[in-house]
Protein backbone atom coordinates (compact mmCIF):
# COMPACT_ATOMS: atom_id res chain seq x y z
CA UNK A 1 0.00 0.00 0.00
CA UNK A 2 1.18 3.51 -0.82
CA UNK A 3 1.54 5.20 2.59
CA UNK A 4 1.09 8.66 1.06
CA UNK A 5 -2.23 7.86 -0.58
CA UNK A 6 -4.32 5.66 1.65
CA UNK A 7 -7.54 7.52 2.31
CA UNK A 8 -10.18 5.19 3.73
CA UNK A 9 -12.86 5.14 1.07
CA UNK A 10 -14.07 1.55 0.56
CA UNK A 11 -17.56 0.93 1.98
CA UNK A 12 -16.46 -2.04 4.09
CA UNK A 13 -13.94 0.14 5.87
CA UNK A 14 -16.36 2.84 6.99
CA UNK A 15 -18.13 2.86 10.36
CA UNK A 16 -21.63 1.45 10.03
CA UNK A 17 -24.26 4.03 9.19
CA UNK A 18 -26.42 4.27 12.28
CA UNK A 19 -30.01 4.44 11.10
CA UNK A 20 -32.65 6.09 13.25
CA UNK A 21 -34.11 2.80 14.49
CA UNK A 22 -30.72 1.58 15.72
CA UNK A 23 -29.88 4.97 17.21
CA UNK A 24 -33.19 5.04 19.10
CA UNK A 25 -32.64 1.48 20.32
CA UNK A 26 -29.20 2.40 21.69
CA UNK A 27 -30.56 5.50 23.42
CA UNK A 28 -33.47 3.58 24.95
CA UNK A 29 -31.27 0.83 26.40
CA UNK A 30 -27.98 2.63 27.10
CA UNK A 31 -28.38 2.38 30.88
CA UNK A 32 -29.36 -1.30 30.92
CA UNK A 33 -27.27 -4.44 31.37
CA UNK A 34 -26.23 -5.45 27.88
CA UNK A 35 -26.83 -9.13 28.68
CA UNK A 36 -30.48 -8.43 29.47
CA UNK A 37 -30.81 -6.34 26.34
CA UNK A 38 -29.33 -9.13 24.24
CA UNK A 39 -31.69 -11.66 25.78
CA UNK A 40 -34.84 -9.71 25.03
CA UNK A 41 -33.94 -7.89 21.82
CA UNK A 42 -35.93 -8.77 18.73
CA UNK A 43 -33.83 -9.77 15.73
CA UNK A 44 -36.40 -9.26 12.98
CA UNK A 45 -36.77 -5.46 12.93
CA UNK A 46 -34.81 -2.63 11.41
CA UNK A 47 -32.41 -2.48 14.35
CA UNK A 48 -28.83 -3.70 13.84
CA UNK A 49 -28.85 -5.54 17.18
CA UNK A 50 -25.22 -6.83 17.24
CA UNK A 51 -23.90 -3.35 16.47
CA UNK A 52 -26.26 -1.75 19.00
CA UNK A 53 -25.13 -4.17 21.71
CA UNK A 54 -21.48 -3.25 21.03
CA UNK A 55 -22.37 0.43 21.43
CA UNK A 56 -24.32 -0.07 24.67
CA UNK A 57 -21.53 -2.20 26.17
CA UNK A 58 -18.82 0.14 24.89
CA UNK A 59 -20.40 3.27 26.28
CA UNK A 60 -21.04 1.55 29.60
CA UNK A 61 -17.33 0.66 29.84
CA UNK A 62 -16.31 4.14 28.70
CA UNK A 63 -18.27 5.88 31.47
CA UNK A 64 -15.77 4.65 34.02
CA UNK A 65 -12.75 4.06 31.77
CA UNK A 66 -12.99 6.95 29.28
CA UNK A 67 -15.41 9.58 30.60
CA UNK A 68 -14.32 12.16 28.00
CA UNK A 69 -15.28 9.73 25.25
CA UNK A 70 -18.49 8.62 26.96
CA UNK A 71 -19.63 12.26 27.10
CA UNK A 72 -19.56 12.42 23.29
CA UNK A 73 -22.65 10.78 21.76
CA UNK A 74 -20.94 10.55 18.38
CA UNK A 75 -18.26 8.06 19.44
CA UNK A 76 -18.53 4.60 17.88
CA UNK A 77 -17.19 1.73 19.97
CA UNK A 78 -15.54 -1.49 18.77
CA UNK A 79 -16.37 -5.02 19.95
CA UNK A 80 -15.48 -6.15 23.47
CA UNK A 81 -11.76 -7.01 23.18
CA UNK A 82 -10.43 -3.64 21.91
CA UNK A 83 -12.43 -1.84 24.61
CA UNK A 84 -11.01 -4.05 27.35
CA UNK A 85 -7.44 -3.69 26.06
CA UNK A 86 -7.39 0.06 25.46
CA UNK A 87 -5.89 2.51 27.96
CA UNK A 88 -7.99 4.20 30.61
CA UNK A 89 -8.30 7.97 30.47
CA UNK A 90 -5.88 8.63 33.38
CA UNK A 91 -3.22 6.43 31.74
CA UNK A 92 -3.75 8.08 28.34
CA UNK A 93 -3.59 11.56 29.89
CA UNK A 94 -0.31 10.62 31.55
CA UNK A 95 1.18 9.57 28.21
CA UNK A 96 0.07 12.89 26.73
CA UNK A 97 1.93 14.76 29.50
CA UNK A 98 4.98 12.55 29.00
CA UNK A 99 5.01 13.24 25.26
CA UNK A 100 4.66 16.99 25.81
CA UNK A 101 7.55 16.90 28.28
CA UNK A 102 9.80 15.01 25.88
CA UNK A 103 9.23 17.31 22.90
CA UNK A 104 9.39 20.58 24.82
CA UNK A 105 11.83 22.86 23.00
CA UNK A 106 12.02 20.68 19.87
CA UNK A 107 11.87 22.51 16.52
CA UNK A 108 8.51 22.78 14.76
CA UNK A 109 6.69 21.19 13.12
CA UNK A 110 6.60 18.34 15.63
CA UNK A 111 5.28 14.97 14.48
CA UNK A 112 3.88 12.00 16.39
CA UNK A 113 3.67 8.58 14.73
CA UNK A 114 1.69 5.85 16.50
CA UNK A 115 2.66 2.59 14.78
CA UNK A 116 0.09 0.44 16.62
CA UNK A 117 -3.01 2.62 16.61
CA UNK A 118 -5.62 0.13 17.85
CA UNK A 119 -8.76 1.84 19.14
CA UNK A 120 -6.86 5.12 19.17
CA UNK A 121 -7.30 6.16 22.79
CA UNK A 122 -3.63 6.87 23.54
CA UNK A 123 -3.23 8.54 20.16
CA UNK A 124 -6.23 10.83 20.66
CA UNK A 125 -4.74 12.22 23.87
CA UNK A 126 -1.11 12.40 22.75
CA UNK A 127 -1.81 13.92 19.32
CA UNK A 128 -2.87 17.29 20.74
CA UNK A 129 0.71 18.01 21.89
CA UNK A 130 2.02 17.84 18.30
CA UNK A 131 1.69 19.87 15.11
CA UNK A 132 1.11 16.70 13.11
CA UNK A 133 0.04 13.21 14.21
CA UNK A 134 -0.09 9.97 12.21
CA UNK A 135 -2.14 6.97 13.34
CA UNK A 136 -1.06 3.65 11.77
CA UNK A 137 -3.13 0.48 12.08
CA UNK A 138 -3.31 -2.61 9.86
CA UNK A 139 -6.96 -3.48 10.61
CA UNK A 140 -9.20 -1.51 8.24
CA UNK A 141 -12.15 -1.63 10.62
CA UNK A 142 -10.19 -0.02 13.46
CA UNK A 143 -8.81 2.58 11.05
CA UNK A 144 -12.33 3.51 10.06
CA UNK A 145 -13.45 3.77 13.67
CA UNK A 146 -10.40 5.85 14.57
CA UNK A 147 -10.95 8.24 11.69
CA UNK A 148 -14.57 8.76 12.70
CA UNK A 149 -13.87 9.12 16.42
CA UNK A 150 -10.92 11.47 15.97
CA UNK A 151 -13.16 13.79 13.99
CA UNK A 152 -15.82 13.59 16.69
CA UNK A 153 -13.20 14.44 19.33
CA UNK A 154 -11.93 17.41 17.36
CA UNK A 155 -8.41 16.06 16.78
CA UNK A 156 -7.87 18.01 13.60
CA UNK A 157 -4.16 17.35 13.13
CA UNK A 158 -4.50 13.58 12.72
CA UNK A 159 -3.91 11.44 9.63
CA UNK A 160 -5.12 7.83 9.60
CA UNK A 161 -2.99 5.30 7.71
CA UNK A 162 -4.15 1.73 7.14
CA UNK A 163 -0.88 -0.18 6.94
CA UNK A 164 1.37 -2.57 8.83
CA UNK A 165 3.37 -0.58 11.38
CA UNK A 166 6.71 -2.19 10.54
CA UNK A 167 6.24 -1.64 6.80
CA UNK A 168 5.24 1.97 7.46
CA UNK A 169 8.30 2.50 9.66
CA UNK A 170 10.66 1.49 6.87
CA UNK A 171 9.27 4.09 4.44
CA UNK A 172 8.18 6.93 6.76
CA UNK A 173 9.93 10.31 6.92
CA UNK A 174 11.58 11.40 10.18
CA UNK A 175 9.30 12.14 13.14
CA UNK A 176 9.72 13.79 16.54
CA UNK A 177 8.33 10.90 18.59
CA UNK A 178 7.23 7.35 17.77
CA UNK A 179 4.78 5.52 20.02
CA UNK A 180 4.51 1.72 20.00
CA UNK A 181 2.14 -0.48 22.00
CA UNK A 182 3.08 -4.05 20.98
CA UNK A 183 0.28 -6.60 20.98
CA UNK A 184 0.65 -8.93 23.97
CA UNK A 185 -1.23 -11.85 22.45
CA UNK A 186 0.08 -14.47 20.06
CA UNK A 187 -1.61 -15.77 16.90
CA UNK A 188 -3.78 -18.09 19.02
CA UNK A 189 -4.96 -15.33 21.36
CA UNK A 190 -2.81 -16.44 24.29
CA UNK A 191 -1.41 -13.64 26.46
CA UNK A 192 2.33 -13.00 26.22
CA UNK A 193 4.61 -10.96 28.50
CA UNK A 194 8.18 -11.18 27.17
CA UNK A 195 9.06 -8.24 24.92
CA UNK A 196 10.41 -10.44 22.13
CA UNK A 197 7.15 -12.43 22.04
CA UNK A 198 5.02 -9.33 21.44
CA UNK A 199 4.10 -7.95 18.00
CA UNK A 200 5.98 -6.04 16.75
CA UNK A 201 9.26 -7.05 18.40
CA UNK A 202 10.51 -3.64 19.55
CA UNK A 203 13.85 -5.07 20.67
CA UNK A 204 14.63 -6.09 17.11
CA UNK A 205 13.31 -2.74 15.82
CA UNK A 206 15.20 -0.57 18.31
CA UNK A 207 17.73 0.87 15.88
CA UNK A 208 15.19 1.31 13.11
CA UNK A 209 12.85 3.19 15.47
CA UNK A 210 15.59 5.50 16.74
CA UNK A 211 16.76 6.02 13.18
CA UNK A 212 13.40 7.67 12.45
CA UNK A 213 12.81 9.64 15.67
CA UNK A 214 14.95 10.99 18.55
CA UNK A 215 12.42 9.67 21.06
CA UNK A 216 10.47 6.39 21.11
CA UNK A 217 7.89 5.56 23.77
CA UNK A 218 7.12 1.85 24.18
CA UNK A 219 4.18 0.65 26.27
CA UNK A 220 4.89 -2.72 27.90
CA UNK A 221 3.32 -5.14 30.35
CA UNK A 222 3.46 -4.19 34.04
CA UNK A 223 4.47 -7.80 34.71
CA UNK A 224 7.94 -7.26 33.27
CA UNK A 225 11.08 -6.91 35.39
CA UNK A 226 11.96 -3.28 34.72
CA UNK A 227 15.67 -3.83 35.41
CA UNK A 228 15.83 -6.61 32.84
CA UNK A 229 13.87 -4.45 30.42
CA UNK A 230 16.50 -1.71 30.64
CA UNK A 231 19.23 -4.26 30.01
CA UNK A 232 17.32 -5.73 27.06
CA UNK A 233 17.29 -2.38 25.27
CA UNK A 234 21.08 -2.14 25.55
CA UNK A 235 21.70 1.39 26.81
CA UNK A 236 18.98 3.09 24.76
CA UNK A 237 16.61 3.70 27.71
CA UNK A 238 16.47 7.31 28.83
CA UNK A 239 13.75 6.78 31.44
CA UNK A 240 11.22 4.19 32.49
CA UNK A 241 7.84 5.10 33.95
CA UNK A 242 5.84 2.62 36.02
CA UNK A 243 2.23 3.80 35.76
CA UNK A 244 -0.50 2.76 38.17
CA UNK A 245 -4.12 3.91 38.32
CA UNK A 246 -6.04 3.65 41.58
CA UNK A 247 -3.28 1.51 43.11
CA UNK A 248 -3.19 -0.98 40.24
CA UNK A 249 -0.13 -1.19 37.97
CA UNK A 250 -1.32 -0.67 34.40
CA UNK A 251 1.76 -0.35 32.24
CA UNK A 252 5.47 0.28 31.93
CA UNK A 253 6.44 3.10 29.59
CA UNK A 254 9.99 2.87 28.24
CA UNK A 255 11.45 6.03 26.70
CA UNK A 256 14.21 5.28 24.20
CA UNK A 257 16.66 8.03 23.26
CA UNK A 258 19.38 8.23 20.62
CA UNK A 259 21.78 9.52 23.26
CA UNK A 260 23.07 6.75 25.53
CA UNK A 261 22.05 7.05 29.21
CA UNK A 262 24.14 5.24 31.80
CA UNK A 263 21.70 5.74 34.68
CA UNK A 264 18.12 5.99 33.42
CA UNK A 265 15.48 7.81 35.44
CA UNK A 266 12.81 5.60 37.03
CA UNK A 267 9.44 7.19 37.79
CA UNK A 268 6.79 5.47 39.93
CA UNK A 269 3.46 7.19 39.28
CA UNK A 270 0.04 6.53 40.75
CA UNK A 271 -2.89 8.97 40.53
CA UNK A 272 -0.64 12.02 40.50
CA UNK A 273 1.77 10.86 43.22
CA UNK A 274 5.28 10.47 41.84
CA UNK A 275 8.47 9.04 43.34
CA UNK A 276 11.54 8.99 41.11
CA UNK A 277 15.17 7.91 41.29
CA UNK A 278 18.02 6.98 39.00
CA UNK A 279 19.20 3.43 38.52
CA UNK A 280 21.78 2.68 41.20
CA UNK A 281 20.52 5.32 43.66
CA UNK A 282 17.84 3.33 45.46
CA UNK A 283 19.81 1.46 48.11
CA UNK A 284 18.24 -0.71 50.82
CA UNK A 285 15.87 1.18 53.12
CA UNK A 286 16.40 1.42 56.87
CA UNK A 287 14.64 -1.26 58.88
CA UNK A 288 12.94 -0.70 62.23
CA UNK A 289 14.38 -2.82 65.07
CA UNK A 290 11.74 -5.24 66.32
CA UNK A 291 12.08 -3.69 69.78
CA UNK A 292 10.89 -0.34 68.39
CA UNK A 293 7.69 -1.62 66.81
CA UNK A 294 5.43 -1.40 69.91
CA UNK A 295 6.00 2.35 70.08
CA UNK A 296 5.00 3.05 66.48
CA UNK A 297 1.64 4.71 65.92
CA UNK A 298 1.15 4.66 62.16
CA UNK A 299 1.46 2.07 59.38
CA UNK A 300 2.15 2.92 55.74
CA UNK A 301 1.78 0.74 52.65
CA UNK A 302 3.36 2.22 49.46
CA UNK A 303 1.25 2.35 46.32
CA UNK A 304 1.48 -0.26 43.59
CA UNK A 305 3.89 1.74 41.38
CA UNK A 306 6.39 2.16 44.22
CA UNK A 307 6.05 -1.52 45.10
CA UNK A 308 6.79 -2.45 41.50
CA UNK A 309 9.71 -0.04 41.23
CA UNK A 310 11.19 -0.93 44.62
CA UNK A 311 11.66 2.78 45.39
CA UNK A 312 11.74 2.20 49.14
CA UNK A 313 14.93 4.06 50.08
CA UNK A 314 13.83 7.05 47.98
CA UNK A 315 10.48 6.90 49.74
CA UNK A 316 12.18 7.01 53.13
CA UNK A 317 14.14 10.12 52.25
CA UNK A 318 10.93 12.03 51.68
CA UNK A 319 8.73 10.32 54.26
CA UNK A 320 10.97 9.19 57.17
CA UNK A 321 9.34 5.90 58.11
CA UNK A 322 11.14 2.62 58.83
CA UNK A 323 10.48 -0.65 57.04
CA UNK A 324 9.24 -3.39 59.37
CA UNK A 325 11.43 -6.09 57.83
CA UNK A 326 13.85 -6.40 54.94
CA UNK A 327 11.16 -7.77 52.62
CA UNK A 328 7.99 -6.57 54.34
CA UNK A 329 7.55 -3.39 52.25
CA UNK A 330 5.40 -2.07 55.09
CA UNK A 331 6.56 1.03 56.94
CA UNK A 332 5.94 2.38 60.44
CA UNK A 333 6.47 5.79 62.01
CA UNK A 334 5.45 7.78 65.05
CA UNK A 335 4.20 10.68 62.92
CA UNK A 336 1.41 11.11 60.39
CA UNK A 337 2.10 11.96 56.73
CA UNK A 338 -0.91 13.43 54.93
CA UNK A 339 0.70 13.15 51.52
CA UNK A 340 2.13 9.62 51.76
CA UNK A 341 1.91 7.93 48.32
CA UNK A 342 -0.10 4.87 49.31
CA UNK A 343 -2.38 3.71 52.09
CA UNK A 344 -1.97 4.96 55.66
CA UNK A 345 -3.38 3.53 58.89
CA UNK A 346 -3.50 4.17 62.62
CA UNK A 347 -2.01 1.22 64.51
CA UNK A 348 -4.27 -0.27 67.20
CA UNK A 349 -1.91 -3.03 68.27
CA UNK A 350 1.04 -5.21 67.30
CA UNK A 351 1.70 -8.79 68.39
CA UNK A 352 3.05 -12.15 67.40
CA UNK A 353 1.15 -15.17 66.18
CA UNK A 354 0.98 -16.83 69.59
CA UNK A 355 -2.53 -17.48 70.88
CA UNK A 356 -2.34 -14.93 73.69
CA UNK A 357 -1.34 -12.10 71.36
CA UNK A 358 -3.93 -13.08 68.79
CA UNK A 359 -6.71 -13.05 71.41
CA UNK A 360 -5.56 -9.65 72.67
CA UNK A 361 -5.33 -8.11 69.19
CA UNK A 362 -8.56 -9.50 67.80
CA UNK A 363 -10.81 -9.48 70.84
CA UNK A 364 -14.35 -8.93 69.58
CA UNK A 365 -13.33 -8.74 65.94
CA UNK A 366 -15.37 -10.91 63.58
CA UNK A 367 -14.67 -9.17 60.27
CA UNK A 368 -11.45 -7.64 58.96
CA UNK A 369 -9.54 -6.74 55.81
CA UNK A 370 -6.58 -9.12 55.90
CA UNK A 371 -3.35 -8.50 53.96
CA UNK A 372 -0.01 -10.31 54.03
CA UNK A 373 3.51 -9.20 53.11
CA UNK A 374 6.47 -11.59 53.37
CA UNK A 375 4.38 -14.07 55.35
CA UNK A 376 4.08 -17.87 54.97
CA UNK A 377 0.26 -17.86 54.54
CA UNK A 378 -1.91 -16.32 51.86
CA UNK A 379 -4.43 -13.71 53.00
CA UNK A 380 -7.38 -16.09 52.62
CA UNK A 381 -5.56 -18.82 54.55
CA UNK A 382 -4.73 -16.44 57.38
CA UNK A 383 -8.29 -15.11 57.56
CA UNK A 384 -9.56 -18.68 57.84
CA UNK A 385 -7.01 -19.48 60.55
CA UNK A 386 -8.02 -16.36 62.51
CA UNK A 387 -11.74 -17.08 61.88
CA UNK A 388 -12.30 -13.68 60.31
CA UNK A 389 -14.87 -12.86 57.65
CA UNK A 390 -13.87 -10.35 55.00
CA UNK A 391 -14.73 -6.65 55.27
CA UNK A 392 -15.44 -4.12 57.99
CA UNK A 393 -13.37 -1.26 59.39
CA UNK A 394 -10.57 -3.34 60.92
CA UNK A 395 -7.36 -4.00 58.95
CA UNK A 396 -5.02 -6.84 59.83
CA UNK A 397 -1.54 -6.95 58.31
CA UNK A 398 0.66 -10.00 58.69
CA UNK A 399 4.38 -9.81 57.97
CA UNK A 400 7.85 -10.78 59.21
CA UNK A 401 9.86 -8.32 61.31
CA UNK A 402 13.60 -7.66 61.46
CA UNK A 403 14.07 -10.45 64.03
CA UNK A 404 12.37 -13.01 61.78
CA UNK A 405 9.18 -13.13 63.86
CA UNK A 406 5.79 -13.51 62.18
CA UNK A 407 3.72 -10.62 63.48
CA UNK A 408 0.20 -9.23 63.21
CA UNK A 409 -0.69 -5.54 63.09
CA UNK A 410 -4.23 -4.41 63.77
CA UNK A 411 -5.05 -0.97 62.35
CA UNK A 412 -7.81 1.30 61.10
CA UNK A 413 -8.02 4.10 58.57
CA UNK A 414 -7.83 7.62 59.93
CA UNK A 415 -10.96 9.71 59.43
Amino acid sequence: MDNDDNAICADDRMPPCIDEATRAFIAAHQDEDVRDVALHAKRDGDVDVPFALDQIAGRRTARSKLPRWAANDGIIYPPHVPMEQCSSQPAAEYKARLAAELIAGRPHPTTLVDLTGGFGVDFSFMARAFDEAVYVERQPRLCALAGHNLRELGVGNARVVCDDGVAFLEAMPPATLIYVDPARRDAHGARTVAIADCTPDVLALRDALLGKAPFVVVKLSPMLDWRQTIDDFGGAVRRLDIVAVHNECKEILVVLDRERTERPLIRCVDDGACVEFRVGDDERPAVAPSSALPGMRFLYEPNAAIMKGGAFATLQRRWPAAQIGVNSHLFVADRWFDDFPGRAFVIDGIGTMNKKDVRRLLDGVRRANVAVRNFPLMAAQLAKKLKLADGGDVYVFATTDDAGRHILIRAHKRN
